[in-house]
């Protein structure tokens, strides 16, 4: 079955990096026929069509040229020059016009120096490299750099940090055009978290605890299996087996946030996972996922994802008839 779905070009230059380069080929490109005939499609682009040598010294041939920006969905900038920054001028054309036409553009760690080139990032939220951030905070001072996050989404511009937080900025494209549950079994067979929050520090994984090796580690683990349980803070601090100071600095060690914030965290993951699969009323979900009330659900709900449980559900939710 040949794919129908959005198409994703990947730009393909001499000395992008191998990994980063791998990554839309890994989401975007292999076989899915579990997913239906609206799957991605998927290409590789460099500027004149001809093979290029990765950073590895890998030659790669590519599928075409530029011109398959013309029709692209979305393209992916896989890294790029972080002291030689400026973009050949078919490039930059080409990038611009798929740009204004309505394609959106990814970025993969240093890929946010070209769109930054280019202006794209101008007066909006991005991010790379931690290591690359300070550098790209101060030669485009209209970008606004959050230097510890794993992706930020403007829309029809978007930026990942490090080279693995490429991953999460991937699959958040594939939770928004397909929905959770599709993103969900995509990262299940590339063994991966289901999720990242784009907001985390690029460090910490805010709403997967580790292995409970440890108390707090455990912890975590039980709030997210049970996030409606009460969740107090004196139980926090006794189960965790620390003071309550202690207990604070701990969890934003480990989570990036203070502890009752991770339990609104895992609530809101829980309500979204509720809305995604079933068809229960608002008022229901959020008793399940221990708000106790609609009007809680929502104000949590907006302040964490910026819209309402309905209109969440009507974008990543498929027509459900689940009851439970």
């Amino acid at each position: 079955m040949t794919p129908q779905g959005p198409l994703v070009v990947a730009l393909a230059f001499d000395g992008a990096p191998m990994f980063e380069l791998s990554l839309p080929a890994e989401i975007f490109g292999l076989p899915r026929p579990e997913f239906g005939p609206r799957w991605y499609r998927f290409a590789s682009a460099s500027v004149d069509g001809g093979p290029i040598r990765t950073g590895a010294g890998w030659q790669l041939s590519v599928d075409g040229d530029l011109s398959l920006f013309a029709e692209a969905d979305l393209i992916v900038i896989p890294g790029w020059r972080t002291a030689e920054p400026a973009v050949p001028e078919p490039l930059r054309a080409a990038l611009l016009a798929a740009h204004a036409r309505g394609a959106r553009l990814a970025s993969i760690c240093s890929g946010a120096f070209l769109l930054a080139e280019l202006g794209l990032l101008d007066g909006r939220r991005a991010t790379t490299h931690w290591l690359h951030a300070p550098l790209l905070a101060r030669r485009y001072p209209r970008v606004t750099v959050a230097p510890d996050i794993l992706y930020a989404d403007s829309g029809d511009v978007l930026t990942s940090a490090g080279s693995a937080a490429g991953i999460d900025l991937l699959l958040h494209i594939v939770r928004q055009d397909f929905g959770v549950a599709r993103a969900n079994a995509l990262a299940k067979r590339l063994v991966l978290p289901a999720q990242r929050e784009g907001d985390q520090r690029q460090y910490d994984d805010t709403l997967r605890p580790p292995a409970p090796t440890d108390r707090l580690a455990g912890l975590m683990a039980r709030i997210m299996a049970s996030p409606a349980e009460d969740w107090p803070v004196g139980r926090l601090a006794a189960e965790a087996g620390m003071s309550l100071r202690t207990l604070a600095r701990a969890f934003t060690a480990r989570a990036g946030c203070a502890p009752g914030t991770y339990v609104l965290k895992a609530r809101v993951a829980r309500a979204r996972e509720l809305l995604e699969t079933t068809a229960l009323p608002v008022e229901r979900i959020a008793e399940l996922s221990g708000f106790g009330s609609a009007t809680s659900l929502q104000q949590n709900f907006r302040r964490q994802l910026g819209c309402a449980p309905t209109a969440y559900r009507r974008n990543f939710a498929p027509a459900c008839t689940v009851q439970a």
